[in-house]
């Protein structure tokens, strides 16, 4: 059983393709399952169902590549221990950022981070919550940027800051007339959310769901992963929308009086950099940590007075 042997099996499982595996090992596809073909007569067991598509491992392949994905983390801190050693950083960094933040977040910090650690190597995928989760637990990123907590005893959640949410009204909206909200004061019936599938959806619905009558819900049929989607359909279609905080350096003058903040304790969502309970690249994670840090207001890395609303 050699290292090789493991990372092409883990490959396997995670692309759910022989073909596809073999690409992103740099290898052939009849290398790679002469490989796996010797891992499993070595065994004695039959590791991957070939005749379903896509490709799927069986009972006791799974346990084996459950195994198998700890082995090659343990074996890769090995390389993460010279590499400390280092004084640059240097390295891929593998990222997922759900949607609701990247525009927000990503912008701001990117191009500093890159000057100042010019060997390193950022890889990006936006995706929701759940993409995300899945790819970490495949080993397939290496960290996410979420909305927590996620209720996930797989991960570790590295809180880094915490946002506020504000109302985002038309005029024709009775918020408008308002100074400072409150849950109770939103129409349900005239929200703008997003779809199925984004964490800061069920934030909102949770934040309504604190009135006495949650019926209605008739925008909730709208599909859009974009708050500034949301944001465009309250412009010309009047209603409201709930924005998260660091989307406001976006806003002009005029959108920023259509802004209407809560009273406290403000509804807010925690931030934080997720990560598999043995991660690798601490010094890399840390160092993105420390640089959103920078960016961040002070105001925003302390919940007090927040009212955190779960997923």
């Amino acid at each position: 059983m050699t290292i090789t042997q493991l990372e092409y099996i883990v490959a396997v499982d995670t692309y759910k393709s022989f073909i596809l595996a073999a690409e992103k090992c740099f290898v052939t596809q009849p290398t790679l399952s002469m490989q796996v073909q010797k891992l499993e007569d070595m065994l004695g067991v039959k590791i991957f169902d070939r005749a379903r598509q896509p490709i799927s491992a069986t009972e006791v392949g799974a346990e084996i590549i459950a195994q198998a994905r700890v082995m090659l983390a343990e074996s890769y801190k090995i390389k993460e221990i010279v590499t400390d050693r280092q004084k640059e950083l240097s390295g891929d960094l593998k990222i997922g950022i759900i949607p609701t933040i990247a525009p927000y977040l990503l912008p701001r910090i990117i191009t500093r981070f890159i000057e100042k650690y010019p060997q390193v190597k950022l890889v990006v995928w936006e995706q929701n919550t759940e993409q995300i989760i899945q790819q970490l637990k495949m080993g397939v990123i290496d960290c996410g940027i979420l909305s927590t907590p996620l209720h996930e005893n797989a991960l570790t959640e590295i809180p880094v800051f915490y946002e506020n949410f504000v109302a985002y009204t038309s005029k024709a909206s009775k918020l408008y007339k308002k100074k400072n909200i409150s849950p109770e004061d939103i129409d349900v019936e005239e929200l703008w959310v997003l779809d199925e599938g984004h964490c800061m959806r069920e934030q909102v619905l949770n934040i309504c769901q604190r009135r006495k009558s949650t019926k209605g819900f008739q925008h909730f049929e709208y599909n859009t992963g974009s708050v500034d989607t949301l944001k465009r359909m309250v412009d010309q279609n009047n209603g409201a929308t709930i924005l998260p905080e660091l989307a406001l350096d976006d806003l002009n003058e005029k959108q920023m009086d259509r802004i209407r903040y809560f009273k406290a304790p403000e509804p807010a969502r925690e931030v934080s950099i997720v990560i598999q309970r043995n991660f690798l690249k601490r010094r890399i994670i840390e160092a993105l940590k420390n640089e959103i840090l920078h960016f961040i207001p002070k105001k925003l890395r302390t919940k007090k007075k927040k009212d955190v609303i779960d997923i």
